[in-house]
């Protein structure tokens, strides 16, 4: 890890085009990241996209993902009606990967836009954001794009690289790519921090978040246990022993 730029942050993770594996997310999570940014992009560009198998690799080795869709660098100066292809697509890559509602896909600004670009971008974004119901949009971009698309309410997340921004931070940044052509696990990769609000998911999220604490949990399942042994008949303990995995279910231990 680059430990003198990112861990001031206290959240470090990468974004690489190269398909992980379970063997190089694991390696990527040993060396402290803990994220990652990968591609929902169509089929043709198979070489970056992100499976489901992938996004199940990457949740397993306990990283988070972050939705990015790119095609080409200046892609958005294209406006409304790339906007609304792109979304469309991002859309269908992300019901395919069960990626859960309410995180956010990034659709990527990844040149040195001009201010004459903006208005291009604006609507872009926006006509992405109308194709990507249950998800919310963000952008990946320089320090001014960051700075003008929130202005603009464009959209609402943000990813700032740190190319083309002159050594500005936007504070509306929820990302920022610190460094370029980094090597983490043998897999070619730009390293990030987190500041919070980044819209990242994982594949147990469509399980539910834990409603309880395994401690509360454990608490009661101790008295379903003397429950269960006070019990006069069967149906009842069967009765106690479904209770208390309901319990591990909702904090999230396996049934018994």
């Amino acid at each position: 890890m680059d430990t003198n730029e990112g861990s001031a942050a206290g959240i470090v993770g990468i974004d690489c085009s190269t398909p992980l594996t379970a063997q190089s997310a694991q390696g990527i999570a040993a060396a402290g990241y803990r994220f990652a940014a990968r591609y929902l992009v169509p089929q043709q560009y198979k070489w970056k996209r992100l499976t489901l198998a992938e996004a199940q690799a990457i949740t397993a080795a306990g990283m988070q993902i972050v939705s990015v869709f790119e095609t080409t660098a200046n892609r958005a100066s294209g406006g409304a009606s790339a906007g609304q292809s792109d979304g469309a697509a991002a859309y269908k890559e992300a019901q395919a990967i069960q990626q859960p509602a309410g995180s956010a896909i990034y659709f990527a600004v990844d040149y040195d836009a001009q201010p004459k670009d903006y208005d291009a971008i604006e609507a872009y974004l926006k006509a992405a954001a109308a194709q990507i119901p249950g998800y919310e949009a963000g952008v990946y971009a320089s320090y001014a794009v960051v700075e003008e698309m929130y202005n603009r309410k464009a959209c609402k997340h943000f990813w700032q690289t740190y190319a083309w921004s002159r050594g500005k931070i936007s504070s509306h940044a929820n990302l920022y790519q610190y460094r370029n052509n980094a090597k983490v696990a043998g897999v070619a990769v730009d390293l990030n921090r987190a500041y919070g609000g980044e819209g990242w998911w994982n594949t147990n999220e469509d399980e539910g978040e834990s409603s309880m604490t395994k401690e509360d949990a454990e608490k009661i399942i101790r008295f379903l246990s003397a429950a269960w042994f006070a019990a006069a008949d069967p149906a009842s303990k069967e009765e106690f022993n479904r209770l208390a995995n309901e319990v591990r279910k909702a904090a999230g231990i396996p049934v018994v």
